[in-house]
């Protein structure tokens, strides 16, 4: 996420964001085609309750940009979000 080493695998993918918010939605807000490429626009809505969480509730937006192979499956996918803002919502919550 956000230009970081890529994580691999399916469960690697979503493992830190399910131990931080085990109530975790994912919700696709769209799927659009631009000149970067495929992308997955999306709302992840949970609560920060992992054992170091700090119980606030969080909803970021961001996207991922997909990479699709000729036989049509995903072959790379570069997920991006406002870390500031997602920071800001573990400290104070998403209302404040």
């Amino acid at each position: 996420m956000n230009n970081n080493a890529p994580a691999v695998g399916r469960a690697a993918v979503a493992r830190g964001f399910m131990r931080d918010f085990p109530d975790v939605i994912v919700t696709m807000n769209n799927v659009t085609r631009d000149s970067d490429g495929t992308k997955f626009h999306w709302t992840l809505t949970g609560t920060n309750t992992s054992p170091r969480g700090t119980g606030n509730r969080a909803r970021i937006t961001g996207y991922e940009l997909w990479s699709i192979e000729n036989d049509g499956l995903i072959a790379e996918s570069k997920g991006h979000f406002d870390t500031a803002e997602y920071e800001r919502q573990l400290k104070h919550g998403v209302d404040q």
